[in-house]
């Protein structure tokens, strides 16, 4: 969430002691010089090895640091919850003593407290990398991964009128963001708010129903691109939301929403679905799909509104280009849309999963994958081992039955809500595929067959490198390949008309693949 909630604060003047922070001779180490970076809360003082960030004496409608215990406390604030994901970064709240003209950073008896961070490059924010075009698809898969394993590490939170507070401070942002815009932009607004207001109605069951079950956490509570950073290759989040805890305790689903909204918004829908995938593969929270546009919409708005009050600040006029990426964005994740539902069809060692992954992006979709959620259902993590035999344990028909259902659930939350689904599973059963062309058909959606395909030696010598490796999801080895060759059900005649044929012992053809597709 925002720290610029406050229309017209003035930036506070220096005062002397932010200006002798800003001597190099206020440090205990060796320090060139002082860089000093000011928002309307706080200063930083970049020192070359080390960053010190100072609160300011304010008191604020969303937040008061006017005492310095108050402002010990909310570094200290800082700290904690910045460890949390970012520990390499944030060391320690050190006293500066002395006196306002004077200071010395690490004595006593203290006159002001410091967050002492290791500085950091500022091209290595994902904002800057971004626009450099170095920011790719990897580390952001890895860093969904890791939030949702953050989530799920957190103590599960029991808030009042979740649904009520939710509606509440999304409405905020229209009537906030209201003078700052003029003609159509006025009717944009306009629109997004009946928008807002009728599915906060429709969803508000829901968002109670996620906070009964504990999907409140304690969470980052900030998470856009200007707060991640790439540090040896590892995206890490900082400058968490210390000074407002209503504004970081909420739904994990929003938290997911912020880092997809801002990859968008920064034209790179791409990189926002591979991230959201990843996060939900991760986690497994596909009932977040239910209440994430609403989430993403109200973020988008908070992004214009936090842009049109820095304008304000520097007493600029709010130009379009400034805001007009996150009404946009707004705008698209509210317009209705046929989705598209694609099965993936193939043997194991098929390289079904080779295909989705390169697909998810591409099309601005979410996947899910049968090995994943096969093994959730029974209380495994991906890498675990079961040890099952061919349609035993993990893999006897009421397993298969069940994970199917799993995968329609999923299917079905993403196609009512508007997202393109990829079903990542083998289908080798002629039942199996016609529930999901029937599921399509409920949901207004396209409906598509990814049959991928490989000689026979192909998918052996593949399940046999995969075994050894024992990295991947999948269980399947060669004893289960020779059950599928017996027991398989080939695509009939009507349902290759709805198939894509991918061979997968060539380079894919990525293209080629999305143009058919896009026919189906």
């Amino acid at each position: 969430m925002p720290r610029n909630r406050a229309a017209g604060t003035r930036r506070a003047r220096k005062p002397s002691l932010a200006a002798a922070l800003a001597r190099p001779a206020a440090y205990g180490h060796d320090v060139a010089a002082v860089r000093v970076a000011e928002t309307h809360i706080s200063w930083v003082f970049l020192t070359g090895e080390y960053a010190y960030k100072v609160k300011k004496p304010l008191k604020l409608p969303f937040l008061d640091f006017s005492s310095l215990e108050r402002r010990r406390h909310f570094c200290e604030e800082e700290l904690r919850l910045n460890r949390r994901l970012a520990p390499q970064l944030y060391l320690e709240v050190v006293p500066i003593g002395g006196d306002a003209r004077s200071p010395r950073v690490g004595a006593v008896p203290a006159i002001e407290y410091a967050v002492k961070m290791r500085e950091f490059p500022e091209d290595a924010r994902l904002d800057r990398r971004l626009a450099a075009g170095a920011l790719v698809a990897e580390p952001l898969r890895a860093f969904g991964a890791r939030l949702a394993r953050f989530h799920a590490q957190q103590k599960p939170l029991a808030p009042r009128s979740a649904a009520a507070t939710a509606l509440a401070g999304a409405l905020e942002n229209f009537d906030e963001l209201r003078a700052d815009l003029h003609g159509r932009k006025v009717r944009e607004l306009a629109a997004l708010r009946e928008w807002t207001e009728e599915r906060a109605a429709s969803i508000a069951p829901l968002i109670e129903r996620r906070a009964a079950e504990g999907r409140y956490r304690e969470c980052h509570g900030d998470l856009h691109l200007e707060n991640l950073l790439m540090l040896d290759a590892e995206i890490i989040a900082f400058d968490a939301l210390e000074f407002d805890s209503r504004l970081r305790e909420i739904d994990v689903a929003c938290e997911a929403s912020f880092l997809t909204m801002d990859l968008a918004a920064h034209g790179r829908t791409d990189l926002a679905y591979e991230f959201l995938t990843s996060y939900l593969e991760a986690g497994g929270d596909y009932g977040g799909l239910d209440v994430l546009r609403f989430y993403v919409v109200h973020l988008a708005l908070v992004r214009a509104k936090v842009r049109a009050l820095k304008a304000a600040q520097k007493h600029a006029e709010v130009g379009r280009a400034e805001i007009a990426p996150y009404l946009n964005t707004a705008r698209d994740f509210v317009a209705p849309r046929a989705p598209l539902l694609v099965i993936a069809h193939g043997l194991s060692g098929s390289g079904k999963t080779h295909v989705t992954q390169a697909l998810i992006g591409s099309l601005g979709a979410i996947r899910v994958r049968s090995d994943l959620e096969r093994k959730r259902l029974h209380g495994l993590a991906a890498g675990d081992r079961s040890g099952s035999a061919v349609a035993s344990g993990l893999y006897d028909a009421r397993a298969d039955e069940r994970t199917y259902v799993r995968l329609a659930e999923v299917g079905a939350a993403a196609l009512r809500n508007g997202f393109d689904a990829i079903i990542d599973a083998t289908f080798l059963r002629h039942e199996e595929r016609d529930a999901f062309a029937r599921l399509a058909t409920r949901y207004g959606a396209r409906f598509a067959i990814l049959d991928c395909v490989a000689p026979e030696e192909v998918l052996r010598a593949r399940i046999t490198a995969r075994a050894a490796e024992a990295r991947d999801a999948s269980e399947a080895g060669l004893e289960v390949l020779d059950h599928q060759l017996a027991a398989q059900d080939r695509l009939d005649t009507s349902e290759e008309v709805a198939a894509v044929r991918v061979p997968t012992d060539a380079p894919l053809d990525l293209r080629a693949v999305l143009g058919a597709l896009a026919r189906r």
